[in-house]
């Protein structure tokens, strides 16, 4: 099972970027996924969740201006960001708690990171 991020980049102030995260492999379900955040020299911190029923919760920082969703036939989570803050740089992972095929028990994922800057 793995998770495969995309959709960063460089984006000035006042814009927008979608990530999209894939999970794939032999997956029975999946749990909550979400977006975790980890700026040079801080800790990493949860950005956004989704629950399989689509419960959603949010950092206080990007409510209003982030949404994330999901897609569960196709196994993916996404995050779009609008409104974009320099203080929004980070390098970005997706999350996912994933029981496997065969297993009766949910673990934990992680992307391999996708990097957003926000600067003009």
């Amino acid at each position: 099972v793995q998770l495969q991020a995309s959709g960063g980049g460089l984006v000035q102030p006042g814009g927008s970027l979608r990530l999209s995260c894939a999970a794939s492999g032999s997956i029975f379900s999946i749990n909550h996924m979400g977006w975790y955040r980890q700026a040079p020299g801080k800790q990493r911190e949860l950005v956004a969740r989704i629950t399989t029923a689509g419960t959603t919760n949010y950092l206080d920082f990007v409510k209003g201006r982030f949404t994330i969703s999901r897609d569960n036939a196709k196994n993916m989570v996404y995050l779009q960001m609008n409104s974009l803050k320099p203080d929004d740089t980070a390098l970005y992972y997706c999350n996912a708690a994933i029981r496997e095929t065969g297993k009766n028990w949910y673990r934990d994922y992680w992307g391999q990171g996708t990097q957003v800057t926000v600067s003009s």
